[in-house]
């Protein structure tokens, strides 16, 4: 069973409580919203891990693929009270740091595959994704 076939939330749980050792939240995102299209930052105080974990199995999924691409998959619609809703991107900055911050941990690097550029996985964040799978296939 791959990557492909499990529950992402699974995946995405499990790979956040490894990237809790490996990463650092900026002290900004506590006070931080995740997009335009949101009225309040997060509940969860994890919420940077679960992030990073989630951009970490997006990356392995569609990489190359950058930070553009990442705001629009982030994105959500806002409620602008009696008007029609709208759909807003996701918060670049947000984005942007949790990409560097996996950079550093070399869970990713730049790459250029044709005429796409952006962040691909290494074979230290696949295996980090995929030791999960293993973990939760024996179980």
């Amino acid at each position: 069973m791959s990557i492909y076939d499990k529950d992402q939330q699974e995946v995405v749980n499990k790979t956040a409580s490894k990237l809790k050792t490996l990463l650092k939240a900026p002290e900004w995102s506590y006070f931080v919203k995740t997009g335009a299209g949101k009225e309040r930052p997060p509940v969860d105080n994890d919420w940077w891990y679960y992030r990073a974990a989630s951009v970490l199995r997006k990356v392995y999924l569609m990489g190359p693929i950058g930070v553009s691409k990442l705001r629009t998959k982030y994105g959500s619609k806002k409620n602008r009270g009696h008007k029609p809703e709208r759909f807003y991107k996701g918060s670049g900055k947000v984005i942007r740091t949790v990409l560097q911050q996996l950079e550093e941990a070399s869970l990713i690097e730049k790459s250029k595959k044709g005429l796409r550029k952006g962040r691909i996985i290494t074979n230290k964040g696949k295996s980090l994704l995929e030791k999960d799978e293993l973990k939760s296939k024996k179980s």
